[in-house]
């Protein structure tokens, strides 16, 4: 079986997981590592046991990636786990769970991100 990694920006991640759709390639899943200052998020495709993989290098003081449910709709259930167990934010999901995936008595907020992770009050919450 063979496999290659191709190294991504942000704003390259819809364009190439596009490309490989329409390539013939399928939606395996995705894997989150924390790295300490940053996280590495690796997304798996197949083509007739050829695996595929986009990496894309997010820093922990900006965890907003784009979401690529528009392309493959499955991603959501992976990318709201992420959402849940590493408090990165996908933009554009088609069904967000706005960090409720899992049941709160489940699993504790952001179990698998190595620092705590705390969302910033808006601007007049509170006041």
């Amino acid at each position: 079986m063979a496999f290659e990694t191709m190294n991504l920006v942000k704003g390259q991640l819809s364009s190439e997981v596009l490309a490989l759709k329409n390539k013939g390639y399928r939606f395996v899943t995705m894997t989150c590592v924390d790295l300490g200052d940053s996280f590495d998020l690796l997304y798996h495709f197949d083509l007739d046991l050829k695996l595929t993989h986009l990496r894309l290098n997010v820093a922990k003081a900006d965890r907003v990636v784009p979401s690529i449910s528009g392309i493959y709709f499955a991603a959501l259930v992976i990318e709201n786990e992420t959402q849940d167990h590493f408090g990165i934010t996908f933009d554009g999901l088609a069904l967000d769970f706005g960090g409720h995936f899992y049941l709160e008595e489940e699993v504790k907020k952001f179990p698998f991100c190595k620092f705590t992770v705390n969302k910033a009050e808006s601007a007049g919450e509170g006041a």
